[in-house]
């Protein structure tokens, strides 16, 4: 993990005192990979700003408890204590053995110039080092509208994007289009039947047919384009491609609205024409891990992990889905992508293994390659869970749910748990306005705050020049220590490819923020306090801005 600022010091630190502790005792040459200083914020106040773990992933290396070690890594740290900066005010050892670092105030105040200087940029970095990373999500079938479920991947998978970007990523937002093969085959048969029925001819619907309104609407635009062209056509293939051209504008236009941009639209059809297909099969013949079986191909999966060999080219010559993802992502890697993230629903949990064998038969590394699963979205209404199925015709669009309760709020609840977790998105609480409602209570922080700041520029305070030795009260030290978090949160976030990270802290500095508010004035008599405030809850304003817009939230000015 890279760090800025004081957690890039202080990690040097740390590592530099445990690679001499440890040469003075002769136990190792130099520091094990394990060793590195990662660097956490403890959950419990009490327990500092910052927080490492070092000592109890070293006690097997030294040979001794953790709390031992802990102790000898913090008689090395000590000098700290007086670096001319005075960042660090003291270092404490606790059970079983952690190190906890507690910052001065001093220290904690800067951060506040730092911010008023960085503003927007507040929280960016290099630790991405400008590696060139795609992002590739959502890419639902084309077969019917975006549910709530694509929502939550897409909203996912943008945010990540950003995240990433912001961290110093050379990223690209990639939407892999399925645009062929069984499912669009029924699709085009559904049409088909409700464009005759229009015509008033009597034909059996199919049994595994998509039976969702928008099925109609489509057949209605055909037979508006084509009249009875088509009336007695065998071949669905017009009515397949006229559904994906009607279901893909409809997807681009509700991503559009959502706020989610894709840089590219990777057609798995052109994939298949352009030969691409059958020269990554081959390439993992040569490689040695192709065979043929029972008249059909298979890839020899096991070698890599995979709980048994998967099929590529059935018996009847036709191939398997994984086939043409083997040669997308060989694709991927030829674009030069050195780092891939693909955006999963659960039901491809199951696909992870093969295609992280796929990978390494290829002869990438499995670590580029990051495959995340994000759970469902169960949506309520008026306390009832609302059924979805698209095949059945039954679900809820992400349309509909923007129309209901906008964009940015649709956005925010459905980032409100970790991507592995299952989402409750209850419709009529995201549309409350009470401190209930997650969304509600940041956008209602920062309107309070543009309502605070206009009203100190009418009355023509000027803040240019600030005492921050003036801001002593509990909650403004709070304020103080969580501002300083972000740019490590921002980091965390990126490593660990979870945007809910972000989500929190906001919480954590809405609530901290509502807290000072109702406890302390900020524009009162005492002018040197009011500047310094004014100052404060500006700087809360600007990195309130920063993480929403990670998140792809805009903030109100006024609520």
């Amino acid at each position: 993990m890279q760090y800025g600022g004081i957690e890039k010091n202080l990690a040097s630190i740390i590592e530099r005192s445990v690679t001499e502790l440890f040469t003075e005792r002769d136990l190792v040459s130099s520091l094990p990979s394990e060793l590195k200083a990662e660097l956490e914020i403890p959950k419990d106040r009490s327990h500092g700003d910052l927080a490492t773990s070092i000592a109890m992933r070293g006690a097997r290396f030294a040979r001794v408890s953790p709390l031992e070690l802990a102790g000898a890594v913090k008689a090395k740290l000590d000098h700290v204590l007086n670096e001319p900066d005075g960042a660090i005010e003291r270092v404490e050892i606790k059970p079983p053995g952690f190190i906890n670092f507690f910052l001065s105030k001093d220290f904690l105040c800067k951060v506040l110039l730092q911010i008023k200087r960085e503003k927007h940029n507040f929280g960016r970095s290099s630790i991405g080092r400008g590696i060139k990373l795609q992002v590739e999500f959502v890419s639902a079938n084309p077969t019917g509208p975006l549910t709530i479920a694509h929502g939550r991947q897409a909203a996912i998978g943008d945010a990540l994007a950003n995240i990433l970007k912001f961290s110093g990523y050379n990223v690209t937002r990639e939407y892999y289009l399925n645009d062929e093969g069984t499912q669009m085959n029924i699709l085009g048969s559904s049409i088909r039947a409700r464009y005759r029925e229009l015509l008033g001819l009597s034909e059996p619907f199919p049994s595994d047919g998509y039976k969702g309104s928008y099925v109609a609407d489509i057949a209605k635009d055909f037979k508006k384009k084509h009249g009875k062209r088509y009336l007695n056509e065998a071949d669905i293939k017009y009515f397949r491609e006229f559904g994906l051209r009607w279901i893909l504008n409809d997807i681009k236009r509700d991503l559009k609205d959502f706020g989610v941009k894709f840089d590219v639209w990777y057609s798995q059809t052109a994939l298949r024409k352009s030969g691409k297909v059958e020269r990554a099969l081959a390439l993992l013949r040569e490689r040695g891990y192709i065979y043929e079986q029972e008249n059909a191909v298979w890839f020899k999966s096991t070698a890599f992990g995979d709980d048994k060999d998967r099929v590529v080219v059935k018996s009847d010559g036709s191939m398997t889905y994984l086939a043409p993802d083997v040669a997308y992502h060989l694709e991927k890697y030829r674009r030069g992508f050195k780092k891939i993230t693909d955006i999963w629903g659960p039901d491809h949990h199951g696909y992870i293994p093969r295609m992280k064998a796929a990978i390494r038969a290829l002869g990438f590394p499995e670590g580029s390659l990051t495959v995340l699963i994000v759970q469902l979205a169960t949506l309520y209404r008026g306390g009832q869970v609302v059924s979805m199925s698209t095949r059945a015709g039954e679900f809820v669009t992400l349309r509909e749910v923007m129309d209901d309760v906008g964009k940015d709020v649709s956005r925010f609840a459905l980032f409100m748990r970790r991507i592995s977790s299952h989402l409750d998105f209850d419709i009529d609480l995201v549309k409350k306005e009470s401190s209930e409602n997650p969304v509600y209570y940041i956008q209602y922080a920062h309107a309070r705050i543009w309502s605070i700041l206009e009203y100190s520029r009418r009355a023509h305070i000027v803040t240019a020049k600030f005492d921050s030795g003036l801001l002593k009260e509990v909650e403004e030290l709070e304020l103080l220590r969580i501002l300083r978090q972000f740019p490590l949160i921002v980091s965390l976030s990126a490593k660990a490819q979870e945007p809910y990270i972000i989500l929190q802290y906001l919480q954590d500095l809405a609530t901290l923020f509502h807290s000072f508010y109702n406890k302390h004035r900020v524009v009162s008599p005492d002018v040197s306090l009011t500047k310094s405030r004014l100052v404060l809850v500006d700087c809360v304003r600007i990195v309130l801005a920063n993480g929403l817009k990670l998140l792809g939230v805009s903030l109100p000015k006024k609520m």
